[in-house]
């Protein structure tokens, strides 16, 4: 496994973890959810990621038991939690959003699910609008002061508003977000890439990426048609939307060149991200721990991916072979 600092931090995060997006406590029980994270723990994971919205909290719930049933001591891995903005703890309007009440609610019960005395991130999950930026920060410190969260984050927070977050901690010595949760895969790099990494080497933030294999296209099941129960089945305008947009056809080509290099293409695609030295963490997902063991595989495809080969990738993602 590699260990990359979270930024500027002193904290050192895996380069690939686990998320409960959809997954953990969710459409995946109890046996397979404790599983996924020991296979993860296995391939020295050190990393979970949940939020409130997830199943409602049912995904910490899972991971917390599971963390419990295995005895792992508190101080061997990293476990997150979400402060939602529309989907909450529930429907009233002290229920969501990122008012001070809400923030110190939600983590108090993301704790419970947990249990745990800390989070070692708590993320703000997406702006809101009728909250001010300052009592954002104001009310994350509050939690880092009272020992309940040690890094504050977003989640798809704009530029504007992270330049905005960080002065505003910088005037009242506070501190700022240490990490942004974004969505980045070789199908979707404008964000990160254009739009972030010049902020985050301007305040020492870290990135927690999700979605590395862009919902499964990228690991080529797609390639020749949808396989029966996947998600391109279910959903065959999500499918003809990526054939239509090039997508699909650029992952055909990828496919190819990863065959050439003698990899799966899913090991290819996080090896790419694992390139990128501004992204702390790819958070992948699973509902098999075979999964899990494979994807820890593309750590050892990252010396494979040289300058000339990122060159050819980058040549077939802008249509140039």
């Amino acid at each position: 496994m590699i260990y990359r600092r979270l930024g500027q931090s002193g904290l050192k995060v895996s380069a690939l973890s686990l998320g409960s997006w959809q997954t953990l406590g969710q459409t995946v029980d109890q046996p397979t959810t404790e599983a996924c994270m020991k296979a993860a723990c296995d391939a020295d994971m050190n990393f979970f990621d949940g939020a409130e919205a997830y199943g409602m909290g049912k995904a910490e719930e899972a991971m917390g038991a599971a963390i419990r049933k295995f005895g792992w001591r508190r101080d061997t891995y990293i476990v997150s939690g979400k402060v939602s903005v529309g989907f909450g703890s529930g429907p009233l309007p002290t229920q969501k959003g990122l008012s001070r009440k809400h923030v110190t609610d939600c983590c108090d019960m993301t704790l419970r699910r947990y249990g745990t005395d800390y989070l070692d991130l708590f993320f703000c999950h997406r702006p809101d609008p009728d909250t001010p930026l300052e009592e954002v920060v104001f009310a994350m410190n509050h939690l880092i002061a009272r020992g309940k969260i040690l890094y504050w984050g977003t989640s798809e927070f704009s530029p504007t508003d992270l330049v905005q977050l960080h002065e505003i901690a910088r005037r009242a010595n506070l501190a700022g977000p240490q990490m942004e949760q974004t969505f980045y895969n070789m199908l979707g790099r404008q964000r990160i890439e254009k739009d972030l990494i010049p902020l985050f080497r301007r305040y020492g933030m870290g990135s927690t990426v999700y979605c590395p294999l862009a919902s499964g296209l990228l690991t080529g099941k797609y390639n020749e048609g949808a396989p029966e129960g996947s998600r391109g089945a279910k959903q065959a305008d999500w499918l003809k939307k990526a054939e239509d947009s090039g997508d699909l056809p650029r992952v055909r080509k990828l496919t190819a060149f990863a065959k050439e290099l003698g990899v799966p293409m899913a090991d290819f695609a996080l090896a790419w991200i694992l390139r990128n030295p501004d992204v702390s963490t790819a958070i992948t997902g699973a509902t098999r721990p075979e999964q899990v063991v494979q994807n820890a595989r593309a750590c050892d495809v990252v010396a494979l991916l040289t300058d000339e080969a990122m060159k050819r990738v980058d040549d077939i993602l802008t249509g140039q072979a």
